[in-house]
Parts: C-alpha cells; structure tokens; sequence
C-alpha cells in the first residue's frame, strides 16, 4: 500500500458522557491508495455516516489517527488549523443527490469551489469545463440542473467533486437514485478519475448492483471495520 491517499488508524468517536455514552466508532482502522476505489458497506447503524463525516472533518473524532498523503490531519486532535480549507481543497465529496445549485448554469456549479478558493473566474470554469469534457456532459455546461437528467447531474456533481484534484473523494450512496446502467457508468467514471487524478475514492453503498465492482471492501459493524478482498469484476 502506497504511503498516499489516506491512512485511518485506531478511529474512535463516542457520543454522551457517562452511562449514556455511546460507541459509534471502535478502532477503524482503514487505508486506501491513490488510484483506488474501494466499498465501504455495512447494516443501517453500524457507523458508515459517522465514519464518512469523521473523515470529512464535519465531525470530530474521539481518539485515533488519520493521515492524508504525507500530512498527519488528526492525532488525538486535529493538526489542521483550518478545516473549512481541508474539505475545500484536500477532501470532495458525492453525495446521494447531486445538491446542484439550481441558479447556476453547469460549468458555474464545478467552478464555484475553485473560485472560493481564490482561483481566477477564467482559470475556474477552464478547469470546470476540462472535467465536464472528460465526464462527457460538456455538451451541458450552459445547462441549468433542471434542464438535466439524473445522470447528467450526478457526472456533473463527480466534476465538482474533482475539480479542485483533492486527494481523497468520499462517496455517500452515489448510485442509489439510479437504474442499473446508470449506477454502473457512475462507478466506472469514478475508478477512471481515480486512476487519471490518482486519487483515492471511498464508496459508501447499499447497491448491491456496484458491490462486485470493488477489488476491496471494508465491512462495517458495530463501529469496527473488517477488511475483505471483492470480486473485482471488470466493467461489460
């Protein structure tokens, strides 16, 4: 295992104090490479939102220690200063539903990120419109999110995701909306710019139609993950 993409290593995370404490993270311990995709599966309750927020820096851990590329991010706290800038520039997130921006035309909902970032207004839609291009929704970049289907929303929520190169990409039920087809052409772009970008790409999922795509998953329960090698199954 690469020592890129991102390494998690005794994660905990209570809730309460007390008798009514409760363990909704138990030790995670999880690495994936830059280039991968992986399956992160588990029982409604067994901790995969935590541990996708956790990751995220939307919540704070309890104990434990999560490294991304070269850079120790929490150890027993964090090591980061600012965390809003984390998530913009190191972390992107696909969520279930795109939450698409409905009054921005395409190539402004991908280049909005890079803009917050201080990116230039020409620079920032250059690098909305490369990834709408490689996402082959380009055609929509003058589009509104209504005028697109729910495929074409998700490809363009993938590109706003990517757009300003993070090293990590958390996904969170990303094919659940979608049919058969659909759902396969999301994971198939997903292990595509996780090889071009090298990034490392972690799938929350309950679809048992992507389940055999993963070469790895981590089965969670009761707030502890289990490694297991997947099928792997090339794409028809």
């Amino acid at each position: 295992m690469s020592a890129k993409g991102i390494r998690i290593e005794g994660l905990t995370k209570r809730y309460g104090h007390g008798d009514t404490a409760v363990d909704a993270l138990k030790g995670v311990d999880m690495q994936v490479a830059p280039g991968e995709v992986v399956g992160l599966i588990g029982p409604s309750g067994s901790g995969k939102s935590t541990l996708l927020k956790c990751l995220g820096a939307v919540i704070d851990p309890t104990a434990g220690r999560m490294t991304l590329g070269d850079e120790v991010i929490y150890d027993d706290g964090w090591k980061v200063r600012d965390l809003r800038a984390l998530r913009r520039d190191k972390i992107g997130f696909v969520f279930q539903a795109p939450y698409l921006i409905p009054f921005l035309d395409v190539t402004d909902n991908v280049a909005l990120l890079p803009m917050l970032a201080g990116v230039g207004n020409a620079e920032s839609r250059a690098k909305a419109l490369e990834l709408l291009t490689a996402l082959d929704v380009q055609h929509r970049a003058r589009a509104i999110p209504s005028q697109l289907s729910g495929g074409e929303q998700q490809r363009v929520a993938i590109a706003r995701g990517l757009v300003n190169r993070p090293p990590v990409i958390l996904a969170d039920e990303p094919t659940a909306p979608l049919d058969s087809q659909r759902a396969m052409a999301v994971i198939r772009i997903l292990n595509d710019m996780a090889r071009q970008f090298e990034t490392a790409i972690i799938v929350v999922t309950h679809d048992e139609k992507i389940i055999p795509t993963f070469k790895r998953i981590y089965h969670i329960r009761d707030g502890a993950t289990h490694e297991e090698a997947g099928e792997g199954r090339a794409f028809e």
